[in-house]
């Protein structure tokens, strides 16, 4: 015979073990923030050639096909630029955000709501941290599409698992 105690219905989850998804989705959080702050990074060191490159190729953009113009977002070499001149505020805001979604992430996995509002705001800063020092142009572009739909995604993943956070 087994003892009833010791064996636990399928339903029921260890109140102590972390949920599968909130586990993947931290650990996602902590790869992704790791690789945003070293992007931050290397855009803020390679700013200037960055412009440089940028406006090298503004005779040629006209020559390039749609798709990679709309990349490029309306005004590549004012954003450039705008980077250029605001990279430490910029650099600064981005390792600010990677630092507030990694901390709201160790906050839910120990099972802490205020964690997904921390996050939430790490994932918003960059967006707010944009308009202010590049303008509207920073809300163009396929980076901003993609950087859109992930941040969405990962919002709404983390939201269905508020029900494990206290």
């Amino acid at each position: 015979m087994t003892d009833t105690n010791a064996k636990k219905d399928n339903w029921q989850e260890d109140p102590k073990k972390l949920p599968d998804m909130l586990n993947v989705l931290t650990i996602l959080t902590f790869i992704g923030s790791g690789i945003a702050g070293l992007l931050a990074l290397y855009g803020f060191i390679n700013a200037r050639a960055s412009y440089e490159n940028m406006v090298k190729m503004q005779d040629k953009m006209d020559q390039m096909p749609g798709f990679v113009r709309k990349m490029m977002g309306p005004d590549p070499v004012g954003t450039s630029l705008k980077m250029l001149d605001n990279g430490l505020p910029i650099l600064l805001l981005s390792l600010v955000a990677c630092g507030l979604c990694v901390y709201g992430a160790i906050q839910m996995r120990q099972r802490k709501k205020m964690g997904f509002s921390l996050y939430v705001l790490g994932d918003l800063l960059p967006f707010v941290t944009g308009f202010i020092f590049i303008g509207a142009a920073s809300f163009s572009g396929m980076g901003f599409v993609f950087g859109t739909l992930l941040t969405v995604v990962f919002i709404i993943l983390y939201a269905t698992q508020l029900k494990h956070l206290s």
